[in-house]
């Protein structure tokens, strides 16, 4: 792919929606993003991908794609005209298509800004034709978007580097169908409280507490709505909620943030779903996070060898865990955190000294200046 010539702007696809369960929460990611990104710098065109799959040509409005209440969500508008990739032998351009009207190209893609959460955006599938349409994105790469999405074998490969972990089980929608009682038993051996969550999912969707035998079959049932491998976890009781932002240098090197912590208010046992992203008093931010100086030294080291474990690129949120006796576990690596107002990735980078339109700038610039294919 020809790179952008200094008589153009670079053409940016923000690409958002998708066919997870956290469509709504990548149309929000989306309007906050088309709302800062430089209009003078950057031409810039909103493709929505519908929940049934369809690509379309949004409006790139930021306040559609606003969460107005519990049961006011964005979504993707399907029936808007057709887009799509189309490769040709030196350039990969945007083809809309629209009922009686020949298809009309909008131009060369110079670089595509996937702001999709969860399966089929987040987990190396897109990214996978990224590569084979020979057009840059931002953030991760195919293998390190798969290993971050499936948080079981992230534990596999966070785990062969070095870095601490909570104790798991993986639980498979046959083998809870086929022997429950074994299931139970592993869950057991692991001790109560378990949280039980989708193995590939995000935004907390999916997720709950189990505090007792009682409660693990619903648990695992609900899971499996979103997921047919759920992840079966020991809940971290007492420990704090830390989080580290991580960026790629331009030199290959990484960056990280402040850190942060999440503190659960009111009636909500942990940060699920309603304390991350509708609009009440939830949660309370610590940015920075309020930690002695050699805890926060450690956790933005781990949260580097983390990035570094899974081969990531561009971007990405570690999540941990900082237990009463000062030990740190690494709890998920994120690499397409949130970019909502309540987001805190761009909150850590905004009290590191990176505000949110330069955030969205270098990650724009990181992948324009990365090559296509194996590297």
């Amino acid at each position: 792919m020809n790179a952008p010539t200094s008589e153009s702007k670079p053409r940016v696809a923000v690409v958002f929606g998708g066919r997870s369960s956290e469509h709504a929460i990548s149309c929000v990611t989306a309007g906050s993003v088309l709302a800062a990104i430089d209009r003078e710098t950057y031409d810039v065109v909103p493709i929505g991908i519908a929940p049934d799959g369809r690509w379309v040509l949004e409006s790139g409005d930021p306040e559609r794609l606003r969460i107005q209440g519990a049961d006011q969500l964005p979504s993707v508008d399907g029936e808007r005209a057709p887009v799509a990739l189309s490769r040709s032998a030196d350039a990969t351009d945007l083809v809309v298509s629209e009922p009686s009207s020949p298809p009309r190209t909008l131009g060369e893609v110079d670089v595509v800004f996937p702001l999709l959460h969860g399966p089929w955006g987040e987990d190396g599938t897109i990214q996978g034709m990224f590569e084979m349409a020979g057009v840059r994105y931002v953030g991760a790469g195919v293998l390190a978007s798969a290993v971050s999405m499936d948080k079981a074998y992230m534990k596999v490969v966070l785990g062969a580097a070095g870095l601490p972990l909570m104790p798991s089980i993986t639980v498979t929608a046959r083998e809870w169908a086929a022997a429950p009682s074994a299931v139970r038993h592993r869950a057991a051996e692991l001790g109560y409280p378990l949280f039980a969550k989708p193995a590939r999912g995000g935004s907390s969707i999916g997720i709950s507490k189990i505090h007792d035998e009682s409660e693990l079959a619903q648990a695992i049932e609900d899971a499996l709505l979103h997921d047919p491998k759920v992840l079966v976890e020991v809940a971290a009781e007492g420990a704090r909620e830390i989080e580290c932002g991580v960026l790629e240098r331009f030199d290959g090197g990484t960056d990280t943030s402040v850190p942060a912590e999440i503190k659960i208010t009111g009636e909500h046992e942990f940060y699920d779903f309603a304390a991350k992203y509708l609009p009440e008093e939830h949660t309370e931010l610590d940015v920075p996070a309020h930690l002695p100086d050699e805890v926060a030294a450690r956790l933005r080291e781990l949260a580097a060898q983390a990035f570094e474990a899974v081969g990531c690129e561009g971007l990405a949120r570690v999540d941990f865990f900082l237990h009463p006796d000062g030990s740190l576990v690494v709890n998920e690596i994120n690499t397409m955190p949130g970019f909502t107002p309540l987001s805190m990735f761009p909150r850590m980078w905004a009290a590191t000294g990176l505000d949110y339109p330069d955030l969205v700038d270098r990650l724009i610039r990181l992948a324009l200046a990365r090559g296509t294919g194996l590297r």
